[in-house]
């Protein structure tokens, strides 16, 4: 049986402003890589889906090759799909790991990174959980990453707080896009505060049940 998660990744088959926003993340990576200094680059991916997004680039930017990942996501099919994905560009420092990206110890051994992708996460979990993940972004980046990230901007509209949110934990911002015709966005920002080490009791994040995520509400633009 299809897996929600799954489900969900077949709606780029059909609906044209998520395309938009995985184009829109796709060049805020690419900015992103093109703006990093010479040398090795780390990048992590949380809820990577099949990693269409980063591993899209990745196989086709100049820098690609300086690149060492690791995606996370706990969906079987579409880890095995980005496996393949890797298989066949054979990126060498490239890995997919099957796990709860909320746990702190997904990450652990791959952070600081200087690419944090965290996209499909704002929209799933609380508020108040999501202004916990924003704060706890610090211990997940090196000094001068960019994290990217997407939300809905439906009613009532987040995305100006969780800016704000951004600010305070020691991020300037780099990009906010509003997709057009529809309520979808994303951002970049730029760690330029103090690191910190990774704490690997409590969590990062956690997805809402399905019903109550804030992704699930009528999608109606703001005014």
């Amino acid at each position: 049986m299809e897996t929600e998660w799954v489900a969900w990744h077949r709606r780029y088959e059909r609906e044209p402003g998520l395309v938009r926003r995985l184009e829109t993340v796709r060049e805020l990576i690419r900015r992103e890589l093109a703006a990093r200094p010479a040398g090795p680059i780390r990048a992590i991916s949380l809820c990577a889906g099949d990693g269409r997004d980063l591993l899209e680039v990745l196989a086709s930017h100049p820098r690609g090759p300086d690149v060492t990942a690791r995606l996370v996501d706990a969906d079987p099919t579409l880890v095995a799909a980005g496996r393949e994905r890797i298989a066949r560009s054979g990126f060498g420092g490239v890995e997919f790991r099957l796990a709860d990206a909320g746990a702190p110890d997904a990450v652990e051994g791959a952070v600081p990174a200087d690419l944090v992708v965290a996209c499909g996460i704002f929209g799933n979990i609380a508020d108040d959980d999501l202004h916990h993940f924003v704060d706890r972004l610090p211990e997940l980046c090196a000094p001068g990453a960019a994290v990217v990230w997407t939300r809905g901007r439906f009613e009532p509209d987040l995305t100006p707080t969780i800016r704000g949110w951004f600010r305070a934990a020691g991020f300037d911002e780099i990009a906010f896009v509003a997709i057009p015709n529809s309520t979808m966005s994303a951002g970049a920002h730029r760690f330029t505060g103090s690191p910190r080490n990774l704490d690997l009791r409590g969590r990062l994040f956690t997805f809402l049940p399905e019903a109550e995520r804030p992704s699930r509400r009528t999608p109606r633009a703001p005014g």
